[in-house]
This record gives structure tokens, sequence and C-alpha cells, in this order.
């Protein structure tokens, strides 16, 4: 697990290879993601959009931008969290991803930028 704190925000990833979605002779490798947002803060929170970078060890890089996390706009009041998973497909057996979340302060409505760490994707078997 890998963890990030910007602007009072804690972000944790866990990473887990999905064997039954990928497809390794044809190049497909899926990996799922956990992410937990905990507020920090003294003020509620909410989380607007995200924006991926998404790199596979061959050199391609993809991003991705969206409106909130699997189709919602969390609200967390101060000392929350809120927890999801996802997933990105890659072309090879390593990579990684990072990025931000455009979070808005619900008090005074302004926004900010936390940061996504950057985590791998490894299969399994590429670990040894």
């Amino acid at each position: 697990m890998v963890k990030k704190v910007t602007e009072g925000i804690t972000i944790s990833v866990e990473t887990f290879y999905q064997p039954d979605y990928s497809n390794p002779l044809g190049s497909e490798f899926m990996f799922a993601y956990r992410i937990t947002i905990e507020n920090n803060n003294t003020f509620p929170i909410k989380l607007l959009r995200r924006h991926w970078y998404i790199i596979d060890s061959n050199g391609n890089h993809r991003e991705v931008e969206g409106e909130g996390v699997v189709g919602v706009q969390p609200l967390l009041a101060p000392g929350e969290s809120y927890q999801y998973v996802s997933g990105s497909n890659l072309r090879t057996e390593i990579g990684k991803m990072y990025g931000t979340y455009l979070m808005e302060n619900q008090l005074d409505k302004k926004l900010f930028e936390v940061k996504i760490p950057e985590f791998q994707m490894i299969v399994p078997f590429k670990m040894n």
C-alpha cells in the first residue's frame, strides 16, 4: 500500500492483479485498485474531478479525466473517509498510475488539488 497526504487529505492505494480478466497471450493485463480518501481537515470537502496518468512498461502513456470517482462525487465531513474500487488495463505486465483529485472546501467553496500517490501494477509472477 502507498499513502500520500496533501492539503490535509490522506490518499491510500492498494492494487490487485485480476488474472480472471486478463489475457497474457493477448497482452491484456487487468488490475484493480482500492483507494481510501481520508479528510483530516476541520471542514467538509467534496471530490469534484479526477485526473489519472497511466504508464505501462513499453512507454505508452494515457490520461483519464472526468467527474468524480466511480460515478459519484463523494462529500466527506471532517474525520470521515471514503473508499472505492476501480480498475485499469495495461498492455504490459508492469505499469504505474498517479494523478490528482480536484476537491472543494464546502465552507468557503475554494478549490484545491490533492495528489494521488504513484502506485505500481505488477503481475505477481514478475516480482520474483
